[in-house]
Formats: structure tokens, sequence, C-alpha cells
């Protein structure tokens, strides 16, 4: 993919820290650094676009974009776009929507979310889906008919029948974020390398590949989409997930060290629950799901033929802003309906929406990381 000279990034001094790993003596492979690079020891935690006032962590803006060309060579650049809560914004009405069908579906004419409940349940579950269903037919009451010992997989098939919902909402009635398409265009438009990331998608791969579709076909001609399949393929997930080619020994033996660290931790709770007479198991789905982002976004890197330091991930998730700040990569948070409350700490900028006074490539060209 062309790449594009943008006067928005300062080369970081990634060469002591940054792994290079060489195939075939043809390609190279950017890997995590070592350290996180810091970003806000430099620069003010808060800065204001002018017109809507945002917050920024590690933005700093130029006096002048001609002095600050004329200062530092143009770098190349590229954006990584989460498709959740960033190409469509399907967190409120779409999930609440798709309960409602999944109740009505299931017979389960008393329950009926409105933005009030379905709100205050995200926020008493810190939006886990399993435990909103929970507390809500807690408070209700659970069917009749339902044994206690069934409502596990009564739960479950609430949850397939409103992800069957939200996949035709999202594919027939629910639009993209406004201003997106813009933002493509324009990055297109820059020679500035697009990628959008399914891999990684709550809303499952098939279903996010789904929503890029509405891009439409010249657009996708434009920009590169990250599947599981991309990400399996890239030099940095052959190398981790052993697809192709053998893992190197210190990455063998780290997955060995979590995973026996999590088997140890589960013994001991275990021996806890004994005594206590309960059953316990410990959860490790979120280190893995972390580790399954961090292969994403290396692989988006990888595909862009950019630098890792060099791609900015605009994402609507904190575990993806997590994965990014883990491997040293800038990121944008995009609030969401859902996450127009929420704090990202992590996050190198706050904005709220795509166009005008917020998320535009100008203004991510008129920036540099320190």
């Amino acid at each position: 993919m062309e790449t594009a000279s943008c006067s928005i990034l300062h080369t970081l001094a990634f060469s002591s820290n940054t792994a290079t790993a060489t195939i075939n003596n043809n390609h190279h492979l950017f890997l995590p650094p070592k350290t996180n690079p810091s970003f806000s020891s430099t620069f003010p935690r808060n800065f204001n676009f002018h017109g809507k006032p945002l917050q920024f962590n590690g933005f700093t803006a130029f006096s002048s974009p001609s002095s600050a060309q004329s200062q530092n060579p143009p770098q190349e650049l590229a954006v990584l776009l989460e498709v959740d809560g960033v190409i469509m914004d399907a967190y409120r009405l779409g999930n609440r929507q798709a309960f409602n069908l999944a109740f009505q579906k299931l017979g389960l004419d008393c329950a009926n979310w409105t933005e009030p409940v379905y709100s205050d349940l995200v926020r008493r579950s810190a939006g886990n889906e399993e435990k909103m269903l929970v507390l809500y037919f807690n408070r209700i009451g659970w069917p009749t008919s339902l044994p206690t010992s069934e409502k596990e997989p009564f739960v479950k098939s609430v949850l397939q029948e409103k992800k069957n919902a939200l996949e035709e909402l999202m594919l027939k009635s629910l639009p993209l974020r406004p201003g997106v398409e813009d933002f493509i265009d324009d990055a297109c438009n820059k020679g500035i390398p697009m990628i959008i990331l399914t891999a990684y998608s709550r809303s499952g791969e098939k279903t996010a590949r789904s929503i890029v579709e509405k891009l439409g076909d010249e657009r996708l001609s434009k920009i590169k989409v990250v599947g599981n399949e991309e990400v399996e393929k890239s030099l940095y997930g052959q190398l981790v997930f052993g697809k192709g080619m053998s893992s190197s020994l210190d990455e063998q033996l780290a997955k060995e060290a979590r995973k026996a660290a999590s088997a140890e931790k589960q013994r001991i709770a275990e021996e806890v629950a004994s005594l206590l007479k309960v059953s316990v198991n410990i959860d490790t789905s979120s280190s893995e799901r972390l580790e399954k982002i961090v292969a994403s976004l290396l692989a988006g890197a990888e595909i862009a033929e950019v630098p890792v330091y060099n791609c900015i991930l605009v994402a609507g998730s904190k575990s993806g802003l997590a994965a990014a700040e883990q491997i040293g990569m800038p990121r944008v948070a995009l609030r969401s309906s859902f996450t127009s409350r929420a704090e990202f700490p992590t996050a190198n900028a706050i904005m709220d929406g795509f166009g005008g006074a917020d998320l535009t490539i100008s203004k991510l060209c008129q920036k540099r990381w320190s």
C-alpha cells in the first residue's frame, strides 16, 4: 500500500527498543517496543482544538505548519479504525432494540428495555450483557416455568437471539457514523493508508465485515480490512500463533509461563473455594483478548507498511486503547452514545465524532506525538 508523507508525526527513538524480525531476508516486521514511550511527560495533558473544546493527552500543535515542516522531515502515517463505535454507533439504539426483539421472539412479553432501563443496566454491569440479563430478571422475576438450574442456558439463549437480531439491524437499518465516509475519503485522497480492523470486533467478524461493506465498493478498493485471516497470515501472527512458522523460543516460553500462572491461580482459588464450599473459575479471557487485539494492531501496521509508532488507532473500545498503549501505538478515543460519559485515561486524544470541530485527517496532520 502506498504510504503518505505527513508532518504530523515526530520520529521516536525506537532504534534501541524496537525489535525487528527479518523473514527470508526480504521482509521486516516491527515488533512492540520493550518499553512504552511516554506521551505526557513533555506536553500538557489538555489541549483544545479551535472550536469545540475537547480533551487531549500528549498532542502538541505546531505554531506554524510550514515552520514545523522545515524543522522536521515529513513522516509516514497510517490510520487504523475499529468498527464497533467508530464505523457504526450501534451500542445504544442497536443493542437495546436487539434485546427487545430477542425478548419478543422468545415470548417474553413482560420484558422490554426502555433507554433509561438499558442505561442503568449497562452502568451496573459495566457493559457485561450476561450480567445485565441476570440483574434485570432478578429485579422483575424469572419466567415461572424456568427451573433454577436452567437460568444459565436461558440467558445464553437470549444472548444468541439478541446477537441474531443485532446482526439484522446492523445490516438493514442502522446507519454509519456521520462523517466517517468523508474521513476515509480524505485519508485516501492524501495517500494515507487506511486500515479497518474487524478481527476483534465484539459484534463478530462476519457482522463487522458486513458493516464495512456499507462503505461501498469504490471506497473499499482504496482501504485494507484486517480480519482473523489477515492476522494469522501476517508475519507477527505467524510468529506468535505458529501459523506457517515456529514461534520464537522467547515467545513460546512467555506463553507457557502465562498458562502456568493461570493454572496456579485456578488451583489456589479452588483450594480456597473448597474450604468455603463455593465454586470458582478464574477468567483469563481478558488477557487472551488483549493478546488478540495486539496481534491485530501489529498486523494492521504491517499491512500498511508503516511502523507501529507512526500508526494512529481510532478506537471506540478501552481494550483497543489498552492494546495500543502496550505496543506504543498512538491512539484516539472516539466517544459513542454508549461511552459518552466514559473516561479514557490511556488515550492520547478524546473526540466526539468525525468532521468539523471533531476528528479530521487535517487535524491529525497538524499534530505530532512525543
